[in-house]
């Protein structure tokens, strides 16, 4: 059974985040949130306030079969600095689990050296961050257990990748078709 852990530090992009952990509730994956930075409170980049299930310095990460990072800013720049979230990310692309941000935040899978030679995908003017990778144009790029999206508004598709990744291309489908998505499924 898959469990997910979705990072949010201060100014993460609320709808990057909350989609994924919609998304993947939907499809009965288990997903914690995580809050970097020592409380539970964390306000997103437009002003909205969240309260994660846990903090960092009390996540099982042993547990989680996979991680997700969220874009957004100043969130990405706190999410670089975690010396604990980069290491969690080196640690889990190593043992080949799943690995995943979006917008902004392929820079920190970058930063952590785990791109090189994998296709992966970032908001414009972020590319020159993901040392080593091959950046693509697409809303998302799936290269084996790393999953990236391009920014909010493949907030959906990156989701529903993620979903195929763990479960199945048929349940990100029906998941797609229950909340009206007619776009494109990536995988």
């Amino acid at each position: 059974m898959s469990k997910i852990g979705v990072f949010l530090a201060e100014g993460f992009e609320e709808i990057e985040g909350l989609t994924v952990v919609d998304i993947l509730r939907r499809a009965n994956i288990e997903t914690v949130t995580i809050a970097i930075g020592g409380k539970r409170q964390v306000m997103g980049s437009h002003g909205i306030h969240v309260v994660a299930d846990c903090v960092y310095e009390d996540m099982a990460f042993e547990e989680l079969t996979g991680i997700v990072l969220p874009g957004g800013m100043p969130g990405t720049t706190h999410l670089k600095e975690h010396a604990g979230v980069v290491a969690r990310v080196q640690e889990f692309a190593r043992a080949g689990k799943l690995v995943a941000a979006i917008c902004a935040a392929p820079s920190v899978l970058g930063f952590a050296g785990v791109l090189e030679g994998k296709c992966a995908t970032c908001y414009p003017g972020f590319e020159d961050q993901m040392n080593g990778a091959e950046p693509k144009d697409d809303g998302v790029v799936c290269d084996g257990n790393i999953i990236t999206g391009r920014g909010m508004g493949a907030a959906i598709p990156f989701a529903l990748a993620l979903t195929a990744y763990l479960t199945s291309r048929e349940e990100a489908e029906e998941i797609g078709r229950s909340i009206q998505y007619t776009g494109a499924l990536y995988e």
